[in-house]
């Protein structure tokens, strides 16, 4: 099937792109890796009547460290997540995400900000962002420039809180504070597949004693899932086997999931569980001999 017909508008400055999203509407979509709006225009799930193109947007990729955050330019591709030095050194849920994203074509063109915006409860960077506690840049012409925590990003499938005139800039993930561990946990039926299940988890530790939780979920919601339960339930205590089984039972019962052909809810659930236990597991071992980065 054909996408439905459309104007397009390559623009070349981030003025030049608010201004071009100012002047639209709802139907106005922007496109960066266009790794998931281009095969839903095929199919006419999606049929915006404008694409503003922001890939010769100057200052809207790369990775750095600023003012006690990880920022990641929301042009960024997945692959310069896989191959950065940097996340390696400061985030090991990001690094453990990365090679995970779909398979290598959409690794080389699809976005991190791109994956944010699109609010795809299936989309593997909604949980790791989840996890780490991270935010997002947008801005307009009409109002400047505001930060979205990524808890209040997701709104519903494919609905996210940035407005018709807004672009997403930038996000920003917190440094460590102190030793600290995550990764990235997912099913799938097949190399580059879509999610099952995939689970986020972080952990920071405090003299001993967890300091910071975060547990996120992707594939089994109409969004991804912050397990805030789970999370509360790990602050304050000792790492131990008998900790994170509980963490996961409080995650799984946090999840929303569809019996499909995927599997069923409660298969769902069983791999939640597991997976959290397992990755929190992971985390503690990190944070036990991690170096924090200065």
């Amino acid at each position: 099937m054909y996408p439905a017909a459309f104007d397009y508008v390559a623009v070349h400055t981030l003025d030049e792109a608010l201004a071009t999203l100012s002047e639209g509407d709802e139907d106005t979509k922007v496109l960066a890796g266009g790794q998931s709006l281009i095969p839903m225009m095929k199919l006419r799930l999606a049929t915006p009547t404008k694409l503003v193109d922001i890939n010769r947007v100057p200052g809207l990729s790369g990775l750095d460290v600023s003012d006690g955050h990880l920022v990641v330019g929301a042009l960024t591709r997945h692959n310069d997540v896989v191959n950065s030095d940097l996340v390696k050194a400061e985030n090991p849920t990001m690094a453990a995400a990365a090679p995970w994203i779909a398979d290598p074509l959409v690794r080389n063109l699809g976005t991190v900000g791109g994956s944010l915006a699109h609010a795809d409860p299936q989309g593997d960077w909604g949980s790791v962002m989840l996890a780490c506690g991270a935010e997002v840049v947008a801005v307009s012409s009409s109002r400047g420039e505001r930060t979205i925590p990524v808890t209040e990003l997701f709104v519903d499938l494919f609905t996210s809180a940035l407005e018709p005139d807004e672009l997403l800039t930038e996000v920003r993930v917190p440094r460590y504070t102190g030793p600290a561990g995550g990764t990235y946990l997912k099913l799938e039926r097949k190399v580059g597949d879509y999610a099952t299940v995939g689970v986020a988890v972080h952990l920071q530790l405090d003299g001993g004693r967890i300091g910071q939780a975060g547990i996120a979920l992707t594939g089994v919601g109409s969004k991804n899932i912050k397990a805030t339960q789970a999370e509360g339930a790990l602050i304050g205590q000792v790492p131990g086997d008998e900790l994170f089984a509980h963490a996961g039972e409080l995650a799984a019962a946090a999840a929303d999931p569809r019996t499909d052909v995927r599997g069923s809810a409660e298969f769902k659930r069983s791999v939640v569980s597991t997976f959290v236990r397992r990755g929190l597991s992971e985390a503690a071992s990190q944070a036990a001999g991690q170096v924090v980065p200065a």
